[in-house]
Formats: C-alpha cells, structure tokens, sequence
C-alpha cells in the first residue's frame, strides 16, 4: 500500500488524498476546510485519504488518552484505548453509567471502569469498613483521579499476590545493642537442651529482649523469603538460649548455638539472625587447628612447639621480618601432610627440627615422582619459617634440585553422560553442565556467579568476558526461569541456589555441584581444554585467553597434545 506523498507546496503535510498533490492547507484558491473523519467523525487533526491522524494507519505514532478512562498512554494499537479498557470492555455490555452518564460498557452496578475505580480509590484511602456508606455518587462527587494507562494492576490476583511476595522488605531491620558487661561463674557445666526441652527451661530473665528478638527474626524471614516451617524454629531456639543465659543481654556464643541442631532446629538459621542483630559472639575454633593438635600429640615437645611457630605464621602471616602473608587454611593443611611422613620419622630418634640435617631430608625423600615433589614443598614451607625466625641453624630442606613431575594427561570423559546432563528436565544440572562442557567455567566461579555477572549474552568473571554460546543460553534461561518461579522472594544474589541458600546469601558449595552433576565438574572442565588445545593445534594464546589459564597452565593441555600426536604417529611403527 502505497501513501498519499509530500504536499508540492509546504513538503511537510501529507497530500489531502491519492493522486491530489496538495494539502488542504496549500490547496489552490485554499485554504480548504478538511472534511471529518471517515471513521471517528473528529472535524480535527485531518491526515490524508479522509482519515485524521488518530485513526490513519501510517500516521506517526503518538500517545493520546484512553477513549474510555481518559488514562494517559493509550496508542492506535488498541484502537486509542489502554489494556484495562480493552479487557473491561470485552467482558461488559455498554450502557449509559448512572455516574457520569457516559455510553460505556458497565459493571452489574450500572458503573464504567472509570467510575467504579474512583470508588476503590477512595475506600483504599478511608478504609473498607465504610464500603457501604460510600456510594458510587458521592465518591465521584469531587471529581476522578485519572492514571497512567497500564501502570497499576488490581490488588486481589494471583499475579499481585506473587508480586507483594516476590519483592521483600527494602531495610533490613535495625540491630539489638548487647550489653557491654558478662556476669562471671564459678563453674562451667555443660547445658542439656534437650533435657530442658523434656521438663521445661528458666524463665526468661529478660522478657524485652525475647520480645525484641523474636521481632527481629521474624522481619529477617520476611526479609529474606523463609517458610513458617523454618522461622517458628529458629524463634524458639533463640528463647531457649535466652533462657539459659548468665548475663541477660550479652550476646550469644557460637558454641552455645550448634547444640540446638539436636533438637531438630536449624543452627545455621539462629547463627544468622543472631549475627545480624549484633547478638553473636564467635567463639568456633576452626576446624583446622584441633586437626593440627591432634597431629602435633605425639610429638616431642621441642618439635611440637616448633611446628606451632610455623602453624601460626602461615595462618597469621607475619608484620616482621622476614614477613610472610597468611596462607588459606587448606593450604597449611596441604603443606603439613606432604611433609607428615617425613617429620614422623624424625620425631622417633630427635627431640628437635633443629637436629635435622641434609642427609636426614635426603633419606626421608621418596625417589622421584610426585610423592618426592611434595614432601620437598612441606619440608621447605616448614624450615624456610623456622629458619626466618632462628628456631634452626640452617635450613637442611634447601638446594635440592628435583625435576618437576610430568603432568598426567587429563582423562577422557563419558560423552554419553555428559549429553545426559545437557539435556537434563533439571534446569540446574543442565545449566552446570553447559557451562563446564561449553566454556570449562571453574567450579569457585560457578559458585561464585552472580546474577549480575549475566548479562548481554555475555558471562562476565573477573576480567574475563566469555561471549556465551546459544545451548549454553537456552539453558541457562530455561534455569533462570525455574528460579523466578522456585523461589520468587530469594534476595540471594547468587546466580545458583537451592534450598538452602535460597533464604540467605552465601553461595552453594562445591559439594553441591558435584553432587547435582553427578560426575566431576574438574574432569568435564579438563576435557573441554584439552580438546580446544587439539583443535587449535596446541595454541597457547588461545588456550590461555579463551579459558582464562596462566601461560604454564595451558602449557599443560599443549604439551599434552604434543605427547598425544607423538604417540599416535609412533602407534603404526
């Protein structure tokens, strides 16, 4: 279809009509009164072909106020009226409103949607106890309150309900100040909670402060999307430890709160609205150092007080010289069991690291391989720290040259299980698996990802840009989708969670995605590098720019096609 054309004269307004040239403006012997319009009669706002600007299907787009509740916001797409109108209209037969008199679909009342909305308007503001006292009349006596058009939605649906649900608190609520005093006693016993629970605690010493908790607790669930099931526990394990408290109002150790998971309630949800409210006091020794006491028991003495030096440095870190910075845990840990073996042998003929000589190290190291690798970086990390803080003469573990262990070649993986988990009906193992299989994302990152980190087909980590492949973005929106609908009140902005996380914000744990995979995640990652490293052809720069790898990192999957074509062209000889 074909329009009118430029008027000759003003090149600005279309043509009267077809085949004419001119508008009635610039119309020879004109200006030319337009005739109305042919489909809504308006004597106003002529375009061309006998159609104002309103009706006319290739005039410029413009927003006008709805025909029916004169919202503002209304297009041609809907024949000049807003999605309200549309639908109200398409479930009433018109009449004339006893309100305003109008010729316009109503309700059972005899009311338009304009009207009968001014009403609801007015019993929100007044209260719905005066429904029968306010008429349809007299609430729209002082006028109509118009609105944007498709900006409210009515307050009783589903949909709004999933809304108010969906969006939690804004403020999280305000802290509790813990007295700053602790009552002292004479003897420590242990408390049995669940003995209590059989014949009935103290009474609470401090009854504002329960009253105040459990407020607290129960603005934190709403916060944060917990279920009735989870948050009338976690109350009632906060009034237990009240209850049993020596000093009313001093905040609640750690250790006092892990006994309550034998009792069936959720430690983990008390530990986090206590810390929130400023009534948490950590007192949890980790896990690493009963460990390493249990290690260090038969030792000497001499050694043992050794080795706690080198304990404390490397999860301390050191401000003097030699300074050192704090190792992780698992690292310490790592370091301490390579050289295990070794430092057992020792503690059955010395008394003292400081009685250890080359020859003693020479004899303790296995042959070769890995194992000697190893137990050569415990044995270094050890008396390097020692040596730096004068605990021994020399450092006996130094100036040994031991040739770096070949590294394995990655193992392949089940292609067909891995094709099951891509099409998986669970929209969390799929999504797992395309971005390990795809992209050979680390299990940390995986853990780590935020919602945020998603965005314009893109996954953003770091410094690091992954343009996303179209599996890998089907199945993540398929998993987005699960989680909107999972669970719609979650303030956990991590990208995955489950039932667990949900209610909070800490990431999943690599546990989880290892057990909801099924297989390794490492393993999947591996095989995906080493087959971009078989495609490129041992490129380096692309191996390491595509999955993020160090140089000496991708040199591990090169090399590895190196030995693999090696062999496969020795394999007919």
């Amino acid at each position: 279809m074909s329009g009118p054309g430029r008027c000759r004269v003003c090149v600005t307004r279309p043509a009267a009509m077809v085949g004419a040239g001119f508008c009635f403006d610039c119309w020879p012997g004109g200006p030319v009164v337009p005739p109305p319009c042919l489909r809504c009669g308006a004597s106003s706002g002529y375009y061309t072909g006998g159609l104002c600007g309103r009706c006319h299907p290739r005039a410029p787009q413009r927003v006008d106020a709805c025909r029916d509740c004169h919202a503002w916001g209304a297009t041609r797409t809907r024949k000049w009226r807003c999605k309200g109108c549309e639908g109200w209209r398409a479930h009433h037969d018109e009449g004339e409103c006893r309100s305003c008199a109008r010729t316009l679909p109503l309700d059972r009342e005899g009311a338009c949607r304009l009207c009968r909305r001014q009403r609801t308007r007015v019993l929100r503001l007044e209260g719905r106890s005066l429904a029968r006292f306010v008429t349809l009349a007299d609430a729209n006596r002082h006028g109509q309150q118009l609105f944007l058009a498709d900006m409210f939605r009515a307050g009783g649906g589903p949909k709004a309900k999933a809304h108010r649900q969906a969006a939690p608190p804004a403020a999280a609520p305000a802290p509790i100040e813990p007295v700053a005093h602790r009552q002292l006693v004479l003897f420590e016993w242990p408390r049995d909670l669940q003995a209590g629970q059989r014949h009935g605690l103290p009474p609470l010493p401090d009854p504002w402060l329960a009253d105040a908790l459990q407020r607290f607790a129960a603005e934190h669930a709403a916060r944060y999307g917990w279920r009735a099931s989870t948050t009338e526990p976690v109350q009632r394990g906060i009034r237990m430890l009240l209850s049993i408290q020596d000093t009313p109002g001093a905040p609640i150790r750690e250790s006092e709160v892990l006994p309550l998971s034998q009792l069936g309630i959720s430690a983990r949800g008390v530990l986090d609205v206590l810390a929130a409210a400023g009534m948490l006091e950590p007192d949890r020794e980790p896990a690493i150092v009963g460990w390493f006491a249990v290690q260090l028991a038969a030792f000497p003495e001499q050694m043992r007080s050794e080795l706690l030096v080198w304990f404390e440095v490397m999860r301390n870190g050191s401000a003097t010289p030699p300074r050192y910075r704090p190792r992780s845990d698992q690292t310490t840990a790592s370091q301490f069991r390579f050289a295990l073996p070794a430092l057992r042998s020792w503690a059955a003929r010395h008394e003292s690291l400081r009685e250890i000589a080359r020859e003693d190290v020479l004899a303790a190291l296995p042959a070769s391989g890995t194992p000697r690798d190893r137990m050569l970086q415990g044995l270094r990390s050890i008396f390097r720290v020692l040596k730096g803080r004068q605990l021994v003469f020399v450092n006996p573990a130094a100036r040994f040259s031991v040739p770096k262990p070949e590294q394995p070649i990655p193992a392949p993986i089940d292609l067909a299980a891995l094709r099951s988990l891509l099409d998986s009906d669970d929209p969390a193992r799929a999504a797992l698996a395309a971005l390990l299989a795809f992209h050979a994302v680390r299990v940390w990152q995986l853990r780590e990802l935020k919602l945020t980190d998603l965005r314009d087909g893109r996954l953003h980590i770091g410094a690091q840009t992954i343009l996303l492949a179209d599996p890998v973005r089907e199945r993540l929106a398929a998993y987005l989708d699960y989680r909107a609908r999972r669970w719609p009140a979650t303030v956990n902005a991590h990208l995955f969670v489950n039932d667990q996380s949900h209610g909070r914000t800490r990431p999943v744990t690599p546990w989880w995605i290892r057990k909801r995979l099924g297989m390794s995640p490492q393993a999947i990652r591996q095989d995906r590098i080493l087959d971009e490293a078989h495609a490129s052809r041992g490129d380096i720069r692309r191996v390491s720019d595509l999955f993020g790898l160090s140089t000496a990192g991708a040199y591990r999957y090169t090399a590895a096609i190196d030995h693999l074509d090696r062999g496969a062209t020795a394999a007919p000889a």
